[in-house]
């Protein structure tokens, strides 16, 4: 009897309460002990808690059982509506209309150039469908925030890059979810022969009731939350009012980010409270950690092998875009060298809403080409999320955000820990 077997016939006689809590305490524990290794080699610690999900998960020793994992998604709602709602103060209403036209242009830029130009490619030089190569085309513009907002709290990143860098990321999703709603218009009129202006319609109608959610529940936010609340009342109403934003996103299957970003946005820009926003950052790494760990655990690694051809291509031309959209748009701006050479790495990882995607996209297509599809989004979200947070560092110490000085000593605090 092999390591896995023998775990494996111990866990399946255990009840519920004690798998689950024996389960966080590995997921916890394994993310602990393999980011002291990453440190070693200077990897950011997002790096390090998707190594060690990869490494207890279905993938390696597996420790944790499939069944247990694909339950998780909770915390993934949890972890994306925290790093939404702290998104959301750094769009400032002092900012003025000029910044805000530069982040629309440059998201704009950067979005549709990656889109297209994996369009065209999977269209013309692998002769692939229209329907598959307009949806793929639309997922590619997507930009997963988490990796990249933990890899700039890690190492206290600050200045013009990234205020720019976040807001861009925001946005993102934005453009992903109105470009893939047209495009799922245009494939069911390829399909039906009928143009259906609902199946537009309501995925932004939807997103722009959860917007309506996001900006009523700071108005409640800032009635409640006042500064003659206790420090741990405040923390209970704020996360409490997240949980509710993302339970009713949820229930319409919609993503909680752009509501949590509105809510915070607002909230901030009304309050000035950036007390609530430090003790809601005190309070997430648990989830955070646990929300990479699990993301790694998640990856099938052999999908890689079974995207062939096809998803390198896919992994290494929405690159290029986002690269070149990112530089040309800045460049066009006039913007600061520093921002404009290393804005672009700093936009690869990919995830979470793009997946989400991938499993609509699949839903629609021929079943051949709807498991390609799929199996490309999900090969490159693995590679994108091991390298993005790597890049992000790169880019963020090239853009002088942060001081190659500055994460010698977070390793030497860690060291002393």
């Amino acid at each position: 009897m092999n390591i896995i077997d023998f775990i494996y016939n111990i866990v399946k006689d255990l009840n519920l309460p004690t798998t689950i809590l024996i389960s966080f305490a590995l997921i916890l524990i394994s993310g602990f002990l393999v980011t002291r290794f990453t440190k070693k080699i200077q990897l950011p610690k997002v790096s390090g808690y998707l190594l060690a999900g990869i490494l207890i998960g279905p993938n390696g020793l597996h420790l944790i059982h499939r069944h247990f994992i694909v339950n998780l998604d909770v915390i993934s709602v949890i972890a994306l509506s925290f790093i939404a709602f702290d998104m959301g103060r750094y769009f400032k209403r002092s900012d003025g209309r000029k910044e805000f036209r530069n982040v629309v242009f440059i998201t704009l830029c950067e979005s549709l150039l990656a889109g297209c130009l994996v369009t065209v490619v999977m269209l013309f030089v692998f002769k692939m469908r229209l329907s598959f190569s307009l949806l793929l085309g639309a997922i590619a513009t997507a930009t997963a925030p988490a990796s990249t907002i933990m890899t700039i709290k890690e190492y206290n990143g600050k200045g013009p890059f990234v205020d720019l860098l976040l807001r861009i990321t925001a946005f993102d999703d934005v453009v992903c979810l109105f470009v893939f709603s047209i495009m799922v218009a245009v494939v069911n009129a390829q399909e039906s022969d009928i143009f259906n202006i609902m199946s537009i319609v309501m995925p932004i109608a939807f997103n722009a009731a959860m917007l309506i959610l996001g900006f009523m529940t700071a108005l409640c936010m800032e009635f409640l939350i006042t500064e003659k609340r206790s420090f741990e009342n405040r923390l209970i109403l704020a996360v409490a009012f997240l949980f509710l934003i993302s339970g009713i996103c949820s229930y319409f299957e919609v993503s909680p980010l752009l509501a949590c970003m509105v809510c915070g946005a607002v909230y901030y820009n009304r309050t000035n409270d950036k007390t609530i926003f430090d003790q809601m950052n005190n309070f997430s790494p648990p989830v955070m950690s646990s929300f990479f760990i699990i993301s790694g655990m998640n990856m099938d690694l052999t999908i890689i092998v079974t995207a062939g051809i096809i998803g390198v291509a896919y992994f290494i031309i929405r690159i290029i875009g986002k690269y070149i959209g990112a530089y040309t748009s800045c460049k066009m701006l006039s913007l600061d060298k520093k921002i404009t050479d290393n804005m672009g790495f700093a936009l690869m990882p990919q995830a979470g809403v793009a997946i989400g995607l991938a499993f609509m996209g699949k839903a629609m297509l021929p079943e051949k080409d709807g498991l390609i599809l799929f199996n490309i989004i999900l090969a490159s979200s693995v590679l994108y999320e091991l390298m993005g947070p790597v890049t992000a560092k790169i880019a963020l110490i090239r853009s002088g955000a942060i001081k190659p000085q500055s994460f010698k000593k977070n390793d030497a605090k860690e060291t002393i820990r």
